[in-house]
Formats: structure tokens, sequence, C-alpha cells
């Protein structure tokens, strides 16, 4: 199985190569970056620690070099610059993205090829993607709120004092500032999170509200996000490869499911070989519909600013 990064020489791409390459399960990685010394330098790194992981091909390359890939990812992205607007950051990311996807229009792919969009602004660059690209639309997804979910699922466990992979909690919608908890169904290994010790309305909006705002906090401590975000996309690669039909909270294209059509956003995802298997309308508190219904009309209003 061969996955190929594009940005692969960034913060987000080579943290998603080295948790690819402890993960295991891929048989080839590439690294693709315009800065082309920095990718080559990123896989003679990551090559050698391959006697101590796991048997892979690892190389650099160009476009080109994702020939092949039954998954790329695009992680490239441009930062904002001072002054700048969120809408004049967002058309120069869709304009990069639109280039990097006219490069891979020209690179022959398997029929089974999944296109996985981890670059800001996600939904938006999967809806993109869905329209422009080559690839039918179940065979394209963004990481969506797949990072949000994951770092909500911490930020719970350390409160409460329970082990982080027994929390199950969901946020749907957007990855931005209209992302929706779903604390209706959140759980700690099948107990509600009402019935554990310390639990207050109060402290729950305070986590959610560090949540959304943990992103801006990495960046402002360290220059970015990589560690947690290198494993949230392993999970989805993972589950991608082994078929595993595994419930995430990836950005699809939404067909009519809570009442929401024609945007991408996170809903509970079904994921496989074949990419988006199913979508899960799950039941929900009307408060949590109504704020996911939101969350699309705010994308919506960014699509028709980006879309013309």
């Amino acid at each position: 199985m061969k996955v190929s990064v594009i940005g692969g020489g960034g913060r987000v791409g080579s943290n998603t190569l080295y948790a690819l390459q402890l993960g295991g399960v891929a048989k080839e990685l590439v690294v693709i970056d315009v800065a082309r010394e920095l990718a080559e330098g990123e896989a003679l790194d990551l090559r050698h620690g391959a006697s101590l992981c796991a048997p892979q091909k690892i190389f650099a390359g160009g476009a080109e070099a994702a020939e092949g890939s039954d998954i790329v990812i695009i992680t490239a992205g441009l930062r904002r610059k001072p002054d700048e607007s969120r809408l004049e950051l967002i058309n120069r990311n869709v304009s990069l993205f639109r280039s990097i996807l006219q490069e891979l229009k020209a690179v022959p792919l398997p029929e089974h090829a999944i296109l996985l969009v981890v670059s800001n602004p996600v939904d938006i660059l999967t809806y993109v993607a869905v329209k422009e690209f080559t690839l039918p639309a179940h065979q394209v997804m963004g990481l969506g709120t797949v990072l949000d979910t994951t770092r909500f699922r911490s930020l719970l466990a350390e409160y409460f004092g329970v082990a982080a992979t027994d929390v199950k909690a969901l946020i749907l919608g957007e990855h931005g500032d209209s992302m929706v908890p779903i604390w209706s169904t959140a759980t700690a290994n099948g107990v509600s999170l009402q019935s554990l010790p310390n639990y207050s309305p109060q402290a729950m909006q305070e986590l959610f509200d560090l949540t959304k705002k943990s992103g801006a906090e990495v960046i402002r401590l360290k220059g970015g996000a990589g560690y947690a975000v290198g494993v949230a996309i392993r999970e989805v690669v993972h589950a991608i490869l082994l078929d595993t039909q595994q419930i995430l909270p990836v950005s699809t294209l939404q067909t009519g499911l809570y009442g929401i059509e024609d945007v991408c956003l996170s809903v509970p995802t079904v994921v496989g070989r074949r990419g988006v298997l199913k979508q899960i309308e799950m039941a929900m508190a009307d408060e949590e519909l109504q704020a996911l219904r939101r969350s699309a009309q705010v994308l919506k209003e960014t699509l028709a600013q980006v879309m013309g």
C-alpha cells in the first residue's frame, strides 16, 4: 500500500509520515514538497530509522512520484500574513489547492485511490476537491473534526481522571468556530459523562471552549500542531488501508442527512478501503441538530464567496 503526502516537508506532513512509519501498515511512503531538498532530507531521516520500525520504502519526489498511490494526503498550505483577512487567506489557500489538484490530475492513480485533505480550511478545500478533482465523491474526504474530537476526548479524560482511550465523545460540523460538541451521547466506556464525579455543565463548556482554542494555543506556544494531527491522520489512513469500517468524523459531501446538503462537513462516517462507505444519521439532542445545521450554513456562506 502506497501513501503519498503532499506538503510532506512541513510540520504536519512530516509528523504524518513519522506516525505512518511507526504504524507500519503502509508499505511505501512518499514525501512530496515544493522544497525538494527538505523533502529529500525528511525521507532520508525516516529511512535511517527503518530497521527499528517496519520494512517500508520511503522516498521523496515531485507530484509525479504519487503515481499508483492508494492514498494521497494533501497537507500543504499557506500561513496568514500580517493584517490579512480570513477570507483573503482562504482564497490564497484555495488557489494553492487548485494548483495542486491540477498537478495531480496528470498523475496516474488507481481506480480505488483515496484523496485525504488536511490543509485548511479543510471543509472548503474538501468541497473543492469533490467538485473539481477526478475521483468520485466517496473517494474524497477531509480530516474534518477527527483532530478536534481527539483533543476533546483527551481533555475530558484529563479532567475526569479516566483513561483517554475510554472516552467516546464526538465533535461534528465545521473544523472551525462553528464546530458542534455532541454531549448527548458522550461516555467514558459506556458511562455517561453526567454520571462521573466532578461533572458540571459549566466545566464541560469550559473544556469545549479549550478544545476550540487548542489549535491556536499550540500555534502560540510552538508554532503549529504536529504530533496530535499526525496520529489523527494515521487513524484515518489505517481505517482505509486495513478496511476497518471505523466510524470517524471525517469531512464528506453531504447529500441530505440531518437536512444538510451540498456542503462538506463532519458527520459520523464509516470509513474503509473504498473510502466513504456510509454516513450515519445519529440520534442527538435538538439543540445539537440545530447547531449542526447552523455550522453547515456558516460553511455555505464561505463557499458562496470562494466558489463564485
